[in-house]
């Protein structure tokens, strides 16, 4: 008697979201799942966010290349990187309440993990500029205790991995343009506009 051969159908897209759902949560009950990312749907384009257990580690714009991104995780962070949205739901409420105006700061746990030293500083002062307000390089090196050092404000604002939580949109130069922004001009005149209505 010869054996049966039995045809296999390939997994329908419900079953495949089950088992991933399945395994990213075991990978998180288990301290498996280093870093948990999703995309979130904004309007200024699609954002990635990223979390360690310790808090949000990056927010990036769609302007930036996804797997850079997430090589970038994986190099300086943990390589057991899952696109995973449930460590991140308070973190996509509060950037869809500041969306919605109504949210004007963050309570988010944060994970400074992708930044260190003179940067860390400036990206950490940079809750102190108020929502809707603005300040220049000049005024937030000076705030930073280094006031000769605007030039190096400009490029702990230009590496920021939490765009938005830590507004470097609310830095610019003293001439009074935009300046430069890591999630392109039109996105930070957006997020100024946005927060002076």
């Amino acid at each position: 008697m010869s054996p049966t051969l039995t045809t296999l159908t390939a997994p329908t897209d419900t079953e495949l979201q089950r088992l991933h759902d399945r395994l990213a949560a075991r990978a998180e009950s288990e301290h498996l799942l280093a870093v948990a990312y999703r995309m979130l749907d904004t309007p200024i384009g699609s954002l990635l966010i990223a979390a360690t257990e310790r808090g949000l580690v990056r927010v990036a714009f769609e302007n930036e290349d996804t797997d850079a991104v997430l090589a970038e995780l994986a190099d300086h962070v943990s390589p057991r990187i899952l696109r995973d949205a449930r460590r991140l739901d308070v973190a996509a409420t509060e950037l869809d309440e500041y969306f919605a105006h109504a949210r004007t700061t963050f309570d988010l746990p944060l994970d400074f993990a992708l930044t260190r030293g003179f940067r860390g500083e400036v990206q950490a002062a940079l809750t102190a500029i108020p929502y809707g307000a603005t300040a220049t390089y000049g005024e937030v090196a000076a705030l930073v205790g280094r006031p000769r050092a605007a030039r190096a404000v400009g490029s702990a604002c230009a590496t920021n991995p939490l765009p938005i939580v830590l507004p470097c949109h609310r830095v610019v130069p003293a001439d009074g343009t935009l300046g430069r922004y890591r999630g392109c001009a039109p996105a930070k005149a957006t997020l100024l506009s946005f927060e002076s209505a």
